[in-house]
């Protein structure tokens, strides 16, 4: 029976606390419902991106994506539901306050099912009282709450941290999201199944911040192997990555996403040793596509035949290559021109979300399809999860 679990939204919650998540347990086959007290299907909640630096004694924050809720809260029933995730960011501070939210978390803990907060969430978790007396950590200033709310406190020893203590996962930061996915799945009673895949994902600048970091996760959480690369830099160099949305303007909007850490050299980079590549969009692809070492792999892989990954504006770099001919993909439309001229078939997104499987090649147009490009490439890999 599918499975189906309730997102606890609200406004500037961390962007990637809730969107990777969300879609990495529907490209998994699970139904998530969004929700938001005083919202309804279709409302948006701002999104916060929280980023740590050395300099700072605390995190920054700026604007996120905007994120839209696909259900009505004043509909929810919690019978209806297998499981409950609770995104961190500054949400949880004024959904612990409210009555109508605490009294639903209350049921979820009554019943023994699947409960997963990250960061802040758990404030929500305190409110409820359904911490007491079981071992969970936090992003480390929820701490004392969670103390005070009768926890047995874990200290995070990275904020990658994650601890499962019976029904309830907790985790420090998006840091842990492979852990802390992949813990809230076998609690809805999901086993991953295949092969454990290595997967080398091209990165750059500017790359846009959904596009790498939700496919990214959602492979770590199943068990792959997934290294980050980018031209000109090192295992443990940062790519800057960029939030593309549509807020009423004429094409995307742009602000500044999360720092991205590399986990591989590109120098050097054996290609042979992995057995997929995925292509961010955003801006990062312009460039990279005139990079000849960066064709060179793509070449390699593609000539063989093992699973690639393109999404957006990565269908440039594929482009450029001179791998599309006589091929049938999709892209985001303003990279129509660059498709057509390679001398593929056009297949029109519509809607946006809309992924298309030509062989060993996913492509997909924009973030919104994550779920469809994830599983499809998901298939390709012979890798997934059943219940």
């Amino acid at each position: 029976m599918k499975r189906r679990v309730l997102m606890l939204c609200g406004d500037y919650m961390e962007d990637q606390e809730a969107m990777v998540p969300f879609q990495a347990l529907q490209a998994f086959g699970v139904a998530v419902d969004a929700v938001c007290p005083g919202k309804k299907s279709g409302d948006i909640c701002r999104t916060a991106v929280h980023q740590l630096s050395p300099s700072h004694q605390t995190y920054s924050e700026s604007r996120g994506h905007n994120f839209t809720l696909n259900a009505t809260f004043d509909d929810v029933e919690a019978d209806n539901y297998d499981g409950l995730i609770i995104p961190g960011g500054r949400a949880p501070e004024y959904l612990a306050i409210d009555a109508s939210v605490v009294d639903l978390v209350k049921k979820f803990t009554d019943s023994t099912k699947a409960i997963a907060a990250i960061c802040h969430g758990q404030l929500v978790l305190a409110a409820a009282g359904s911490v007491k007396g079981r071992r969970c950590t936090a992003y480390p200033p929820v701490g004392p709450v969670l103390v005070a709310a009768g926890a047995h406190w874990v200290e995070p020893e990275t904020m990658a941290a994650c601890v499962v203590d019976g029904n309830i996962i907790t985790g420090a930061t998006y840091e842990g999201h492979p852990e802390f996915i992949r813990a809230f799945v076998k609690a809805l009673g999901g086993n991953i199944t295949g092969p454990n895949r290595r997967v080398l994902f091209l990165c750059g600048d500017f790359m846009e911040d959904y596009e790498v970091a939700v496919p990214f996760q959602s492979l770590q959480a199943l068990g792959c192997h997934v290294d980050g690369a980018c031209p000109k830099k090192k295992a443990g160099d940062m790519c800057a990555t960029a939030v593309h949305d549509f807020e009423g303007d004429q094409t995307y909007s742009e602000k500044p996403g999360h720092n991205f850490t590399l986990t591989a050299d590109f120098e050097g980079l054996d290609a042979s040793s992995y057995d997929a590549l995925v292509i961010p969009g955003g801006r990062a692809p312009e460039y990279l596509a005139l990079d000849k070492n960066v064709i060179e792999l793509v070449k390699q892989i593609m000539e063989a035949k093992k699973p690639v990954a393109s999404i957006c504006h990565g269908q440039q770099i594929l482009a450029a290559a001179g791998v599309l001919q006589g091929r049938n993909c999709t892209a985001y439309p303003a990279v129509k021109l660059n498709v057509i001229l390679s001398g593929a078939t056009w297949l029109e997104p519509n809607p946006i979300h809309r992924c298309f499987t030509d062989g060993n090649l996913v492509t997909g147009a924009a973030w919104p399809g994550h779920p469809e490009f994830i599983s499809q490439l998901m298939a390709l890999l012979d890798v997934g999860v059943s219940f």
